[in-house]
């Protein structure tokens, strides 16, 4: 017998027109994201990625069409840790327990819990500006996870990082997602790290935004970015990449 799936997040025909603008950044959009799917979306700037996340947190409403995630909870991570630069790292994990709800007496515990989760213990008391790229995304990860959330939305969270760091974000967060059964839905410019990372890559095509393909990556897990594996697949999609900027070429030139 087939395991019955549940979807986390439904985008129903979805399609946005930002103000009076005559441009659709979205067209008829259909994507369904599994509970507890990783799901990649991947494409040029201006093919819609961003704002695909920002209608399934509910900052824009859809112009056409409805987004359902079904009552569950929403996180969202950006490329910018976004810290309050005022406060220390127990301040800024502390802020999002308190705006859900948790006691005074149980946040420190939390906070320390949540920080052996991203594996950055025994920084609380230290500032952002005190800690490198990585930590401060460690800690905006630890941040959207004290909302307790089940989908996780993230817009390139690793793209300012170097390559060393960028890698160890990824057993991170491959690793929290699965602990905890996150549903995830990951922007990316970058076709290794949407292989390595996603269940399922689905290519967005501009103009207007909509869903162009999608790679299923039948790939076991923990990965590497230099699995040859990987490679391969990472070919495939650069490959689609490339006839879409060939066919808007021809159509530009027609």
């Amino acid at each position: 017998m087939n395991a019955v799936t549940t979807s986390a997040v439904r985008f129903e025909h979805v399609s946005m027109r930002y103000g009076r603008s005559p441009l659709l950044a979205l067209s008829d959009v259909a994507l369904v994201i599994d509970e507890g799917e990783f799901l990649c979306l991947l494409g040029r700037s201006g093919c819609g990625k961003s704002t695909l996340l920002s209608l399934a947190a509910g900052l824009e409403t859809p112009t056409a069409g409805r987004v359902d995630l079904g009552g569950r909870r929403v996180g969202m991570m950006f490329q910018d840790s976004g810290l309050f630069p005022w406060l220390t790292v127990h301040g800024n994990i502390e802020l999002a327990l308190r705006l859900s709800g948790v006691p005074k007496r149980e946040r420190s515990d939390r906070i320390a819990e949540l920080l052996e989760v991203v594996r950055l213990p025994g920084v609380q008391q230290r500032r952002p500006h005190e800690l490198s790229g990585g930590m401060r995304q460690r800690v905006a990860l630890a941040r959207t996870l004290a909302q307790e959330c089940q989908v996780l939305l993230m817009d390139e969270p690793f793209a300012a990082l170097d390559a060393i760091t960028r890698d160890a974000m990824h057993d991170e967060i491959e690793r929290i997602a699965g602990e905890r059964a996150l549903t995830v839905l990951f922007v990316t410019h970058n076709v290794r790290e949407a292989v390595r990372l996603g269940d399922r890559v689905v290519l967005m095509q501009p103009g207007p935004g909509r869903v162009a393909s999608e790679l299923i990556v039948d790939l076991p897990r923990p990965r590497r970015m230099d699995d040859p594996d990987i490679a391969v697949r990472a070919a495939v999609l650069r490959d689609r990449l490339d006839e879409q900027d060939e066919l808007e070429r021809r159509s530009a030139a027609a």
